[in-house]
């Protein structure tokens, strides 16, 4: 199957005070048709940078240092402003984590839906109305011709997020970036925000891109799943083989730190000692070594992103050797 997303060696630095700092590292990913890809890791690791970059939405100060990210064959990190400007909103959407800051407070709801559709879709004033009505409808808002006159801050964070996930898909886009969807948003919520995505990605058989740091989410919803930390991609695997078989230590300090129906009442989760390190650019070695139980000198030597089984991949040379046991 012919990738409809191949990300190759995407490199990303910000400057500041003259300063460069890596904050994606070398990552290569492919996404293909109708699959859903989810990218975890702790909060400052690089995930919604590598999102952004992918459709040129990077603040200022960034620059894409290399790679290539190819869409159906097209190169998005080349592309001419007015050509990816056809491509955003179109054929690649993305779902943004702070929805309040995303949708215009000066607009009502209804402007906002049926410019998308007007502009990417080409439909009349009339004919735009409708179609937005009917998306609005399709996400689940009751009495859609009254959410459409009003503005964003008359509306809940759940109504909120399922406004912007219609403007996603208004437009039936063949890839959807959805960057931590439910972070501002109550458990509640968040569980129909998710089957909510969930439903609508196998009905419009779109591929899509889930970035979170909470790897309990990815379960029901990926295909496969990439494990961030500090710029660099750890691991990658299926979500049936990552959950049975992680071979990083971090992937597996993640999952220990998720509560399960089969843990017993008294049982302590486990926590990550330490934070993700500031300069990791300047790390040699493995990024996660200093908070490593698994540790050992030869971890402060480059790790190579290597194939331990098909379609798995881990940047940990003990795990590649299979000289770690976590029974």
């Amino acid at each position: 199957m012919k990738p409809l997303l191949q990300v190759e060696d995407l490199t990303v630095a910000f400057t500041e005070d003259k300063m460069q700092t890596v904050v994606v590292d070398g990552a290569s990913f492919t996404v293909n048709p109708g699959e859903v890809l989810c990218i975890v890791g702790e909060s400052g690791c690089g995930k919604s940078v590598t999102a952004l970059s992918l459709l040129g939405l990077l603040n200022p100060n960034a620059r894409i240092l290399k790679g290539r990210a190819l869409f159906e064959g097209r190169d998005l990190l080349k592309m001419p402003e007015k050509e990816l400007d056809r491509i955003r909103g179109n054929e690649i959407t993305m779902i943004f984590q702070d929805v309040a800051n995303s949708l215009n407070p000066v607009f009502t709801v209804g402007n906002q839906l049926t410019e998308t559709v007007r502009i990417h879709m080409g439909y009349d004033g009339k004919k735009a109305k409708e179609y937005a009505k009917e998306m609005l409808e399709k996400v689940g808002l009751p009495d859609a011709g009254a959410v459409m006159k009003k503005y964003p801050h008359m509306l809940s964070g759940g109504m909120q997020q399922r406004v912007m996930i219609a403007m996603a898909l208004a437009c039936k886009p063949r890839l959807i970036i959805a960057d931590e969807p439910t972070t501002a948003l109550d458990v509640t919520i968040q569980l129909q925000i998710m089957k909510l995505l969930a439903d609508l990605q196998k009905e419009f058989q779109m591929s899509m891109i889930l970035i979170t740091h909470d790897i309990g989410l990815v379960a029901e919803l990926a295909d496969r799943v990439i494990i961030m930390y500090a710029g660099h991609f750890m691991e990658e695997a299926s979500v049936y083989r990552l959950f049975d078989k992680p071979a990083h230590p971090y992937t597996r300090a993640l999952l220990q730190s998720v509560p399960t129906i089969y843990d017993d009442l008294d049982k302590k989760l486990a926590s990550i000692p330490g934070t993700v390190p500031d300069r990791y650019q300047d790390i040699e070695g493995c990024r996660f070594y200093d908070r490593c139980p698994y540790g050992i000198p030869t971890c402060k030597e480059a790790q190579v992103y290597s194939l331990v089984e098909p379609g798995h991949f881990v940047r940990c040379h003990r795990a590649g050797k299979g000289e770690l046991s976590y029974e």
